[in-house]
């Protein structure tokens, strides 16, 4: 089979058994009480006309599947929402979390209660982007607990993610987890896009990916690598990458091996 037909052929596999799942079961495991604290600042935030698209941890699982709740929702909004959205926060109950820790306000407002915090972010940590109006329009609505909410790109997920590289946290795991079920469906031209001068980044995350999952790299479309200037790696079977996974964290951690 040529190897153009052969690409096709993966790609539209993959990305027909990649559709979002718009009624998210792991909806039903966010308790209550942290809940109905995130349903208060969406309120809050409705109330003021402020447009807003989910991220972390939430929108990660929209598309992995898999929930890992860190107790934090993140609310992406415009530069210019950021004085209404603090508001909102506040009046949903919530307190600024910077007098618990003190952190970088350039970019972010955190609220919290108890053990919940809720994150208003309008620009990257590094401010090597603001968020615009492609954050909040171009990703995927869902409905969580009876909530129609849209969740970021994955593409703005990605390029979000591929700069938290630091000594205390790393979501290049998020980065692979992401890769691994929606590489097929990706606008990789948008994607490169965004990155511009830093897409180094990402040839460095898909030379791992590449290794980590060589049953998958059929999913990456070959003119990426030769964006990238990287040579296209070799396709393997699974055992093989479930094998590599071990190597790293003997515990499950790409979103496939946990099924």
């Amino acid at each position: 089979m040529p190897a153009g037909v052969a690409y096709q052929l993966a790609v539209m596999t993959r990305a027909t058994s990649a559709i979002i799942d718009q009624h998210p079961k792991w909806g039903e495991t966010i308790p209550q009480r942290e809940w109905s604290l995130y349903q208060g600042v969406m309120e809050q935030a409705r109330s003021r006309n402020i447009p807003f698209a989910f991220g972390g941890a939430f929108a990660t699982a929209v598309y992995t599947g898999r929930l890992r709740n860190t107790k934090d929702f993140d609310f992406y909004i415009l530069p210019a929402h950021r004085e209404a959205m603090k508001e909102a926060v506040k009046e949903a109950g919530l307190h600024d979390y910077h007098e618990q820790l003190p952190y970088d306000r350039s970019w972010i407002y955190r609220g919290s209660r108890d053990d919940i915090i809720v994150d208003a972010i309008w620009a990257m940590a590094n401010h090597r982007a603001e968020v615009d109006a492609e954050w909040l329009t171009r990703g995927p609505e869902v409905i969580i607990r009876g909530e129609r909410l849209r969740a970021l790109p994955v593409e703005e997920l990605l390029w979000c993610k591929l700069y938290i590289l630091q000594r205390e946290r790393c979501d290049w795991t998020d980065v692979f987890n992401l890769l691994d079920v929606r590489a097929a469906s990706i606008d990789w031209d948008h994607l490169l896009e965004r990155l511009g001068a830093d897409t180094p980044l990402l040839a460095g995350a898909l030379a791992v990916y590449a290794w980590l999952a060589p049953d998958r790299i059929r999913d990456i479309p070959p003119a990426v690598w030769t964006r990238l200037g990287v040579a296209p790696p070799s396709f393997t079977n699974a055992d093989v990458s479930r094998a590599r996974a071990a190597l790293l964290d003997s515990r499950p951690w790409l979103a496939r091996h946990m099924r």
